[in-house]
């Protein structure tokens, strides 16, 4: 699980979406066929901030009325930081809010929601393999023993009232 897991972080840092949705779709499968293969939420990071710089270069483009709001914004916030990240991001919105207080235009951008970048996947409680046997064989066979020790102790308890 850890390398299909590892797998899905390095499609999300390469940015290819088909190849991202085929690693999470390889480790759904694994994870759903597998008893205890529970994993934490992975969160696909990259590829956020890539849709998010995306929105907000479309949002600056000149085919937007308030491009050249956009563009400000940009080119006071870009000095600051060295990449695009999400100090970046709330500083280019921050620079907007305050530009327009009338009319927010920050307030036209629409960012895509982060939980849409979250995915978690659970494992079943028992699969119908090796490990899954073994367990299944296990329990009988402490079923047995404890069946076993309660007759015992039945038969003790009837043969001590029985001869006494």
């Amino acid at each position: 699980m850890t390398d299909r897991r590892a797998a899905v972080l390095a499609a999300d840092k390469d940015g290819n979406a088909e190849v991202i949705k085929q690693r999470l779709y390889e480790l759904q499968r694994y994870v759903s066929s597998h008893m205890n293969a529970d994993m934490d939420s992975i969160y696909l990071e990259n590829q956020y901030r890539r849709d998010s710089e995306r929105i907000m270069t479309q949002a600056g483009s000149d085919e937007n009325p308030n491009g050249n709001i956009y563009k400000k914004a940009q080119e006071v916030c870009a000095p600051r930081f060295s990449g695009y990240s999400d100090a970046y991001l709330q500083c280019t919105v921050d620079y907007l809010a305050q530009y327009s207080p009338a009319n927010n235009p920050a307030s036209t951008v629409a960012l895509p929601k982060a939980d849409t970048y979250r995915h978690s996947f659970a494992s079943p409680l028992w699969t119908p393999d090796f490990a899954g046997w073994s367990v299944l064989i296990c329990l009988l066979i402490i079923l047995m023993i404890i069946g076993r020790l309660v007759g015992l102790l039945v038969l003790r308890a009837i043969l001590k009232t029985r001869y006494r």
